[in-house]
């Protein structure tokens, strides 16, 4: 399936502390998590080991939006929190 990352995503992944490469291997590996309006959404938790804001983080947890629109998969946003969780892999 092809997967359309829109500029929104693009955006929000920029201000965020995540890219487009995070984005797809959160689509094709991650694991599925509630969202409303009947669209769909997938997390994973990517190792970080860095500082973020005068803070230092172990992990950080991608969260991408999105919908299916025939063949397509159409992003609508992406969330990063940065904590510590253990992996659901």
């Amino acid at each position: 399936m092809k997967i359309l990352i829109e500029p929104h995503t693009i955006e929000r992944a920029k201000e965020r502390g995540t890219n487009e490469v995070e984005i797809k291997d959160v689509i094709d590996n991650g694991f599925v998590i509630d969202a409303k309006y009947g669209r769909l959404a997938k997390s994973k938790i990517f190792p970080f080991n860095r500082k973020r804001c005068g803070k230092s983080y172990k992990q950080k947890r991608v969260e991408v939006i999105f919908a299916i629109h025939g063949d397509t998969i159409l992003t609508v946003t992406v969330y990063v929190f940065y904590g510590n969780w253990e992996s659901t892999e």
